[in-house]
């Protein structure tokens, strides 16, 4: 008998038994919190020809985690190309394809023509989501979900997730009370719904509402947190909103225990890491040798020139931790990038990693040199508004420690103008 998924995508291989344990992995995936891969294991052992559950194991596997678990991603996806499958598995088969062989870009078209068709797969929905972040393309981010949205309603069990990955999009867009009230609706639909939550955290903080974000945050943290793989970014939302109220000493409590107690190599995970590190020094704070496990890690990652916004995190923890050969090691290494990336390298990451280097050296002619041509751009490289916004607080401080006045003011001045309620810090330089 030919198995569907709650959503009504056929499921190609797949038994009862395994079917429903890919729902339960697919439950776990929109929320990021559970064990999708257990669910995913138990499917396959019972099901080796599931196709779709070799593909969402290829895509836990290999976005945003480590060497181990994307050689596992490796496999899964070979597993799923030797197997038959509908217009929509393959499709999904080619988007893994093609983001393996480095084409971010041409993986979220491939998965955008998918939702297009069939606007109720949310796999695919989500996936493209993703690797519209992964590629700074905010429009995409909310345009990819608007367009799904006539197909869905508050009934259907999945709009949680909808709702969620709208209210991100919608943020990333500049539409703050729209985002607020989807990530709202999401969460009163599905309250573990951690990618909702974090739509939210990014309102306030781009409205610098500090306050109401940690009151939001602390409401209920058993629910973005407990079997979340997605709560260490979600924490570092919370120790954002304290340093924003300068209270650094929470900060750095989160940090020494939520944020990188773990000490978790997954690239999602380091980058909260080392901005983390990175925000607070730029805000005059001691943080001792936190630097060096931070670096320590990345230096035995030894991936640079994957992705040029994981490098420029790398780079903050070479440069803070004082590893001048990681740092020349680590510019060498945008070399050997392909696909999207080499774009990604020429366009933003090497001069930001450029301006991070001669940051840790005192050089803050050279921070502005290279940060200013590329700051209005910084998009093209991935992230979040919130994430990149680390290029304009090191443009303000190197501003400040060079002793270009005049550019440190206007810097200021800008950021107040942008944002009224602007960071504490910088509002009381000005």
């Amino acid at each position: 008998m030919l198995q569907k998924d709650r959503s009504g995508q056929v499921l190609t291989g797949a038994s009862a038994l395994a079917a429903e344990k890919y729902q339960q992995a697919l439950d776990a995936y929109y929320c990021y919190a559970g064990d999708p891969m257990g669910c995913l294991q138990a499917a396959t052992e019972d099901s080796p020809g599931f196709l779709m559950a070799h593909v969402l194991s290829a895509y836990l596997s290999l976005i945003g985690t480590n060497a181990e678990a994307a050689a596992a991603g490796v496999a899964a996806f070979e597993a799923a190309a030797a197997l038959p499958g509908s217009e929509r598995e393959l499709g999904h088969v080619e988007a893994l394809r093609r983001l393996l062989a480095g084409e971010i870009a041409g993986a979220a078209r491939t998965l955008e023509a998918v939702t297009i068709t069939e606007p109720r797969d949310v796999l695919a929905l989500q996936v493209g989501q993703v690797l519209d972040f992964l590629l700074g393309d905010s429009r995409m981010l909310r345009d990819r979900i608007g367009r799904a949205l006539p197909h869905w309603s508050r009934s259907m069990p999945e709009h949680h997730a909808v709702l969620g990955m709208l209210a991100f999009g919608l943020e990333e867009t500049g539409h703050y009370d729209r985002a607020e009230d989807a990530g709202l609706e999401a969460l009163s639909l599905e309250r573990r719904n951690g990618w909702a939550q974090h739509a939210v955290a990014h309102v306030f903080e781009m409205q610098d509402r500090r306050a109401e974000g940690v009151a939001f945050m602390r409401a209920d943290i058993d629910a973005w947190t407990r079997e979340s793989f997605f709560q260490v970014h979600n924490w570092w939302h919370l120790a954002l909103f304290h340093l924003g109220q300068g209270e650094a000493h929470e900060a750095l409590k989160l940090f020494d225990g939520p944020i990188f107690q773990a000490r978790s190599d997954m690239a999602l995970d380091l980058v909260d890491a080392a901005s983390m590190l990175w925000r607070l020094q730029l805000h005059g704070v001691d943080v001792g040798d936190r630097w060096a496990p931070v670096a320590d890690i990345y230096e035995a990652k030894a991936m640079g020139g994957a992705y040029a916004f994981d490098d420029a995190h790398a780079m903050m923890a070479f440069v803070g931790a004082g590893r001048t050969e990681a740092q020349a090691e680590l510019l060498q290494a945008q070399a050997r990038a392909v696909g999207d990336n080499v774009g990604m390298v020429r366009d933003v990451g090497l001069p930001v990693l450029r301006a991070l280097q001669a940051f840790g050296s005192g050089d803050y002619a050279r921070v502005l040199e290279n940060l200013r041509p590329v700051r209005n751009i910084a998009a093209r490289f991935g992230g979040s508004h919130a994430q990149r916004d680390l290029i304009d607080l090191t443009m303000i401080e190197a501003a400040s420690r060079g002793g270009d006045q005049a550019l440190h003011a206007a810097l200021l001045a800008e950021r107040q103008a942008a944002q009224p309620l602007a960071r504490r810090r910088f509002h009381q330089a000005a």
